[in-house]
């Protein structure tokens, strides 16, 4: 029998195994971004137990509110009540607050006209603000009845135009308000810390009104639905108009307006 080649097997000489260490570079990196993830996960986790704790917050603070406003309606009827009993007549505390609404532009403004204006910040047609009533700002609301229309807004009026066209003051910016998280970053301080604080403090006119206030940016509403009459929208609003002081009848208009 034939015999077979002999086969040979080259096997080449065997690579010395070398292992790549990391750089301390990369290593530093990742430490540093396990480091914000873990900063970055408990901040998350300690934001969720504050927005929890908050919610209920809010919540307690609404129905406080609702119950004070409730119990003050009901006290201002009982009084109506004991008084036509009585035979006389029951006469409420003086408005504290007050909503102006610019109703007319900048043609044929007198200086002094325009500096009050300013001062209450009602810059453009429409624009809304609120003002706290006394002796000083009766006086310059005269001065600028012939520009303005204003009256006494109630609570839902205040609710409404801030949930509706609320804009707050946040680093001199105009920041809408479409969570809590705005106005405790403006008023935090003040111990406002929700829609409902806000709410209270301006309807109320509370001790920190003019931050409050301040904080708000002027509304900008719309022409009112069916728009102001050309004839009369010039003459007052007791000869017909529309300009000067309207007392309750401020809440229709701005139901129109927004």
């Amino acid at each position: 029998s034939l015999k077979q080649p002999q086969q040979f097997v080259h096997h080449p000489p065997s690579q010395p195994q070398y292992t790549m260490k990391t750089p301390e570079s990369v290593l530093k990196k990742q430490a540093t971004q396990a480091k914000i993830a873990e900063a970055k996960a408990a901040a998350a986790k300690e934001a969720e137990a504050k927005a929890a704790a908050d919610a209920k917050t809010f919540v307690a603070n609404a129905e406080k509110y609702a119950a004070e406003y409730a119990a003050t309606e009901k006290e201002a009827i009982e009084n109506r009540r004991k008084a036509k009993a009585e035979g006389g007549f029951f006469v409420p505390a003086e408005p504290k607050l007050a909503l102006v609404i610019r109703i007319r532009g900048i043609i044929g403004v007198s200086p002094k006209a325009k500096k009050v204006l300013r001062l209450f910040r009602l810059r453009q047609i429409h624009n809304a603000t609120f003002v706290r009533l006394n002796e000083a700002t009766i006086r310059m609301l005269r001065l600028i009845e012939p520009y303005v229309t204003y009256g006494y807004p109630t609570q839902a009026t205040v609710a409404k135009l801030i949930y509706k066209r609320g804009f707050g003051k946040i680093n001199k910016q105009r920041i809408p308000i479409a969570e809590n998280k705005v106005i405790e970053e403006g008023l935090g301080d003040c111990g406002i810390a929700c829609a409902a604080d806000l709410i209270h403090e301006i309807a109320t006119v509370g001790p920190n009104f003019k931050k409050a206030n301040n904080f708000l940016w002027p509304f900008k509403l719309s022409s009112p639905t069916g728009g102001f009459s050309k004839k009369t929208k010039l003459l007052h609003f007791l000869e017909g108009g529309e300009a000067g002081a309207r007392g309750e009848e401020i809440n229709k208009l701005v139901k129109r307006m927004i």
